[in-house]
């Protein structure tokens, strides 16, 4: 790092080149890094994969002193210092995963200013303690990362971030810094005035992840659907990620996954704190591992090269959903993201809303957000679209979706829902989704006989479309609010009043086709960058092994060494000198002088 201490104030394209082997900065990083350098108060809405840890750290370089950096989560701090430190940026991290004399050695180097930068949980920092001390300090720049943990409304909130608040008093000369990747509107203005009461400036540069096909599925089959999906989107080795509503989900799709031959962890709250560092561990260093996990697991999980995310139940809302699809393809290279979506996960999602503590106003607002999601269960038109419009931002069909794929009908349902109207007055509202599909199809059904339905006008009226298509209806119907699921009632289905309107007439219901059940593409390899000839993919699979072998000798995950890209970029350039190794994009000084050699060496002997 650049020495300020004569008081010139290094140069930002200086420090991005030396320190961080960029020749030049992204979208919005630089405008960012002024700000804050100049000292002010900010919120950053930046997409994953943006570069948003430069920002603060180029920032904290710049002004000098110590940069505090508010971090969530233990696993990400250690990341993120071992990122600097391989940067040559000296780094420290306190918490509860170190033993009292390595915190106390990190704190004697800060306090020392033999550091510059210091990662706490929100819980350490704002103690009487700490806040005590940091106060004789020349405290010049605060980071709050994964800033939506600041918010009620965020999809991570955590209650002790709230206590963030009171740092812009604490320390009135540093500048502050939010970060995060998914926040809308709402959560936006609540972490605005949280933080810096109102009193900041909000940066947002896009939320889309071009790369990532997005795709919905209807629940068909059970289990075995869900472990073909994963079957045909792991081969050839990618890796993935399975989210799960439930542990026990969790817990029994990864059992269903390696019975079939899908090599795949669990990873959930409710397991103790070593197994889940370790299953982390693997899904970061491993190849060919599947993870199944709760909304637990993912954040500050910084693996580039996930290639996939499944949902195999509905997310909370859209804010979530976004977050968690964009754990894949952070390498911008193609990745999928597939939800799966029932009845039942309707019925769940709405009743979790109804049972939770939360306020009238929270929950108008969480119904709200769900109705987002399951519009966006059941568009008609391009997903991307209506997730970037949902974040406030306009676009062109993507054609990278499954209904830009394959575009659905959409037609006059109004006749069909009548018939469904009727058939749940007839039936008194008792029944669930599979008895009545058996009623619409004309299926003379045990249950259905001793009923006395199959003399029902209803009994048959479904055909000619198929029990999968009528399905579809049900569930469309009931992500349109006119009909509801009473799950205390054995999950049968019963008219809203806005379903009872549709007897009355004057109701025009729209109902589309279902998608046909379909194959699921088979990925793409992405071993190797698209853009590599065969002869340099070859180079770059050779550097990414010595690079696992590096990063498995000094304990930290392999893109602190370098990132895909760079080593994309030495396979293209092969550089013979450490200049040349300079000019490569990634690579600055500190990196050079430490690993230059034995890329070099591996570069040269590929020739």
């Amino acid at each position: 790092m650049p020495d300020t201490a004569a008081g010139t104030r290094p140069d930002k394209h200086e420090i991005l080149a030396s320190v961080f082997g960029f020749s030049a900065f992204r979208r919005g990083q630089e405008d960012i890094v002024d700000r804050l350098t100049a000292g002010g108060k900010l919120l950053a809405v930046m997409p994953t994969g943006a570069g948003k840890s430069l920002c603060y750290q180029l920032a904290g370089m710049l002004r000098g002193g110590i940069t505090i950096v508010v971090s969530p989560l233990i696993a990400l701090m250690n990341d993120q210092v071992a990122a600097l430190t391989a940067n040559g940026v000296a780094a420290e991290a306190i918490h509860s995963g170190r033993d009292w004399q390595t915190n106390a050695d990190a704190w004697r180097r800060i306090a020392g200013g033999h550091s510059g930068f210091l990662y706490l949980s929100p819980e350490r920092l704002t103690t009487d303690r700490m806040l005590s001390a940091l106060a004789k300090l020349p405290v010049r720049l605060i980071v709050i990362d994964e800033a939506h943990c600041v918010s009620q409304w965020g999809h991570d909130f955590r209650p002790e971030y709230l206590t963030l608040g009171t740092l812009r008093e604490t320390f009135p000369q540093a500048a502050i810094g939010a970060f995060t990747a998914t926040a809308d509107t709402v959560t936006q203005g609540d972490i605005g005035d949280k933080l810096f009461g109102g009193d900041g400036e909000t940066f947002t540069f896009g939320f889309d992840r071009p790369n990532i096909h997005l795709d919905v599925r209807e629940k068909a089959g059970g289990p075995a659907q869900l472990v073909k999906l994963v079957g045909e989107l792991a081969a050839g080795g990618a890796q993935g990620i399975v989210y799960c509503l439930s542990r026990k989900g969790v817990e029994e799709t990864a059992e269903r996954l390696n019975a079939a031959g899908i090599k795949a962890i669990p990873y959930h709250a409710g397991m103790d704190a070593h197994t889940r560092h370790i299953h982390q561990n693997r899904f970061l260093s491993e190849p060919d591992l599947v993870m199944t996990a709760t909304i637990a697991f993912g954040m500050g999980i910084d693996k580039p090269d996930v290639r996939f995310v499944v949902h195999a139940d509905l997310p909370a809302n859209m804010e979530a959903y976004y977050q968690e699809i964009g754990r894949a393809g952070r390498d911008g290279n193609p990745a999928r993201a597939v939800m799966l979506y029932g009845l039942g996960d309707i019925g769940r999602r709405r009743a979790m809303i109804d049972s939770g503590n939360a306020g009238d106003e929270r929950k108008r607002v969480e119904w709200q957000r769900l109705n987002v999601l399951l519009g966006y269960a059941e568009a008609v038109t391009c997903r991307r679209q209506m997730i970037l419009s949902y974040f406030g931002e306009a676009s062109e069909p993507c054609g990278n979706c499954d209904v830009c794929d394959s575009p659905p009908s959409v037609f006059d349902g109004t006749q069909e829902a009548e018939i469904v109207a009727e058939m749940l007055i007839a039936t008194d509202e008792r029944y669930g989704q599979a008895h009545l599909l058996d009623i619409l199809m004309g299926a003379a059904t045990a249950k259905i006989k001793s009923a006395g339905h199959h003399e029902l006008p209803a009994f048959g009226a479904g055909r000619p479309r198929d029990r999968h298509q009528w399905q579809s209806y049900l569930r469309q119907m009931l992500a349109a609010g006119y009909l509801s699921l009473d799950l205390e009632g054995y999950g049968a289905l019963k008219l809203t009043k806005r379903g009872r309107a549709i007897l009355a007439g004057g109701v025009e219901v729209s109902l589309k086709d279902s998608l046909p059940r379909r194959a699921t593409p088979k990925m793409k390899s992405t071993a190797t960058p698209v853009e590599l000839s065969a002869g340099d993919g070859e180079l770059y699979m050779a550097l990414k092994a010595l690079r696992r072998d590096l990063a498995d000798a000094a304990d930290v995950p392999a893109y602190v060494i370098f990132a895909d890209k760079t080593l994309a970029d030495m396979a293209r350039l092969r550089p013979s000198t450490r200049r040349e190794l300079l000019g490569v994009n990634g690579v600055g000084e500190k990196k050079a002088d430490k690993y230059g050699d034995a890329f070099l060496d591996l570069i040269r002997s590929n020739v």
